[in-house]
This record gives C-alpha cells, sequence and structure tokens, in this order.
C-alpha cells in the first residue's frame, strides 16, 4: 500500500513518515499544496494524508482537484483548523476522514487501517499465488495458514510482484513502489532484496526469476 502524507510541518511529515513504514507502507513526503497536486496528477497512491494550511496552494483546494480528476485515492485530512465548517466543507469536498491537531498517533493509525480496508473493499484486500497468500491492508503474508514473518521492505517488493504475479515487473517500478521521492535507492539494493526473497519463498515452492533486461517475476518451482 503506498501513501502520500502532505504535511508542510517537517518535523510531524518526517515522524509521519517513519511511523508508517516501520508499519509496512510505501510513504512519499512533499511540504507544500503545489507539489501535492503535481504528484497527484502522475503517481497514484491508496491513501492520502492531506493537511489543510499549506503553502502555494490550500488543502482543500488540492482535495478539489483531485477529486475533479476522478481521482478516487482516500483522503484523510489532518490539520489543526477543526470547526465544524471546515470539516463539513472538507467531507463534501470528497474527503473520507477528518482527524484534527493534535492527535494521538495510534488513533491515525487506525484511522488509515479503516481507510485503507474500505478502499481494498474496491477489490480484494488479499493476493494469493501459489501456497502463500498477503493481506494488504493488515500487511501480513502466510503460507498454509501460518503467518510469515517478513521485513517491510521485503514485504513491499513480494506486493509489487504479486500484483502482477506469472508477469514481469520492471526493476524501475520496484524502486518506485519502495522509495520515498528522497531515498536514494540503488538497483544493487533492489537486487539484494530479490535474493532475500528468494530464500524466504524457496521452502514453499516458489522463486523470483529475472526476465534479463526486463525485471523480475513470480514463478512456481517445478517438482
Amino acid at each position: 500500500m503506498r501513501i502520500l502524507v502532505v504535511e508542510d510541518n517537517r518535523t510531524l511529515a518526517d515522524g509521519l513518515a517513519a511511523v508508517l513504514r516501520v508499519a509496512g507502507y510505501a510513504v512519499d513526503v512533499v511540504h507544500d499544496g503545489v507539489s501535492a497536486d503535481a504528484v497527484l496528477t502522475t503517481e497514484t497512491f491508496d491513501l492520502v494524508v492531506l493537511d489543510l494550511s499549506l503553502p502555494e496552494m490550500d488543502g482543500l483546494d488540492v482535495l478539489r482537484r483531485m477529486r475533479g480528476r476522478r481521482n478516487v485515492s482516500s483522503v484523510l485530512i489532518l490539520t489543526a483548523r477543526g470547526a465544524l465548517d471546515e470539516r463539513v466543507r472538507g467531507l463534501d469536498l470528497g474527503a473520507d476522514d477528518y482527524l484534527t491537531k493534535p492527535f494521538e498517533v495510534s488513533e491515525l493509525e487506525a484511522r488509515i487501517r479503516v481507510l485503507l480496508r474500505r478502499q481494498a473493499g474496491l477489490h480484494n484486500s488479499s493476493i494469493a499465488f501459489g501456497s502463500i497468500e498477503l493481506d494488504t491492508v493488515s500487511r501480513t503474508l502466510s503460507a498454509f495458514g501460518q503467518t510469515l514473518d517478513i521485513p517491510a521492505r521485503e514485504l513491499s517488493v513480494l506486493e509489487t510482484l504479486l500484483r502482477k504475479a506469472g508477469k514481469v515487473v520492471a526493476k524501475q517500478s520496484i524502486i518506485e513502489s519502495l522509495a520515498a521521492f528522497d531515498d536514494d535507492l540503488s538497483e544493487n539494493a533492489v537486487e539484494q532484496y530479490i535474493s532475500r526473497l528468494r530464500r524466504r519463498l524457496a521452502p514453499y515452492a516458489l522463486t523470483v526469476r529475472v526476465a534479463r533486461g526486463l525485471g523480475y517475476y513470480l514463478d512456481r518451482i517445478a517438482d
């Protein structure tokens, strides 16, 4: 699951991003409305955590333009502007939920889980291939009914491969699914994640194969 945090307070933005990355989400961060509008025009996110009091362009204008483009990503408004008319206006413009500052991180995480669960209702939140199954909302991977412990970044790589199971996924697509805009994620790092995934998947008769010059794809190991 990919989340965009739009927050001009850099300390808060970095803290939110860190918490969400630990939870296993791929997180990108921008600090002003114009940048948010530009990113939302070209990139796809499952959820947008949107502050309202933004420089360059107000958060409500970002939301209005986003919905005007028929962008259906879930939106959680996060702001100190807690007046009733502000909340109503945000919800009328297409926000899915509203949380006022200050807030508890545990409540934010719970609201995010609810929104992602609702978003996943547009399609199946579970992805299965062979003997493994990934719940993209709870971020849990299982095989034969047993939960598997897997680091967050490897899980994100696996999710990208599972979403196109059997089809080739370009290395650049994997990099983009993992990296925040200011991350310097190398192709060598992706190769290391792939190598670790092969070792983890081998007991379940699955592997990640290389399509030379093209990328990677999930495949079953023949008996």
